[in-house]
């Protein structure tokens, strides 16, 4: 059944894999917190549809965006949708709305940086 964890990840799994073997990394998906919708509800000319899984928010004739809707509720959408469907005054109402993944604060600031050198301690082992 898609939407049980295994599905679910076995189509992130494949997603990845034909974006790798693409060499196509705007087939990956990014994530929003749903409340990025707030701004869309009630606006003139804003559609907002959705089943239980799939949505989209169309604006009028100008734009219009698919987007997955995640079991915790979160949105996501493949990088190159968001590009080229979404004008570009609107990213920034979507990048504040960014669904945070589990990531390394210091090796973002490092490839965020170029001359960026952390020291977080003595190495480790891998456990």
């Amino acid at each position: 059944m898609v939407g049980d964890g295994r599905s679910t990840l076995a189509l992130q799994q494949t997603a990845l894999r034909r974006a790798l073997a693409a060499r196509d990394p705007g087939r990956l998906h990014l994530r929003f917190q749903a409340t990025v919708l707030e701004a869309y509800r009630g606006a003139a000319d804003v559609e907002l549809l959705r089943t239980r899984t799939v949505g989209r928010i169309s604006l009028g004739r100008r734009w219009s965006l698919d987007v997955g809707i995640a079991p915790d509720g979160s949105l996501h959408v493949p990088f190159q949708d968001f590009v080229d469907r979404l004008p570009e005054d609107e990213w920034p109402r979507w990048i504040e709305h960014l669904a945070s993944e589990p990531a390394s604060a210091a090796f973002l600031q490092m490839r965020l940086t170029s001359a960026a050198c952390i020291d977080d301690g003595e190495t480790a082992p891998w456990a």
